[in-house]
């Protein structure tokens, strides 16, 4: 019974460490980009509504709450923040004026460019250092992790 019970503490420790390595690890990639935001007045729910809107031009309010799994309330604000500083562009669906198309200005590419670029520099890197094998085992940790 007692080496089932060290042998739980010790899993319960692994477990510990790779928690404290995401909490380090989120730390450090988001770092540089809320830096960036807050001189903006922005914070990383922009950055999500960016990014978002940035990989899927003319993306719907209802795609982009179902992408970010937010309610219609919490995205409201920062969405309009974000059409008022210009740095998103909204226009009506070609075939239901109801339906609000959202995609990014100019300023809106520039901005999202530099925060996320900054993220993609630092896996670049980290991946280029452990290579294709390490980063696959990263990519299906973190997608078995992202399953509902």
């Amino acid at each position: 019974m007692a080496d089932i019970n060290n042998s739980l503490l010790a899993r319960e420790d692994e477990l510990n460490q790779a928690l404290v390595l995401l909490h380090f690890a989120f730390r450090a990639v988001i770092a540089r980009p809320d830096a960036i935001l807050d001189s903006h007045g922005l914070s990383r729910v922009h950055h999500r509504i960016l990014y978002f809107v940035g990989r899927n031009p003319n993306l719907s309010v209802n795609d982009l709450l179902k992408i970010l799994g937010v309610s219609r309330q919490s995205l409201n604000g920062p969405l309009q923040q974000l059409i008022e500083m210009s740095l998103i562009q909204t226009e009506p669906d070609k075939h239901d004026s109801r339906i609000k198309r959202l995609s990014l200005s100019k300023s809106g590419q520039s901005l999202e460019t530099i925060l996320s670029g900054d993220q993609r520099q630092r896996f670049a890197k980290v991946f280029s250092e452990l290579g294709s094998k390490d980063e696959a085992a990263w990519r299906r940790v973190m997608a078995r992790l992202a399953e509902k």
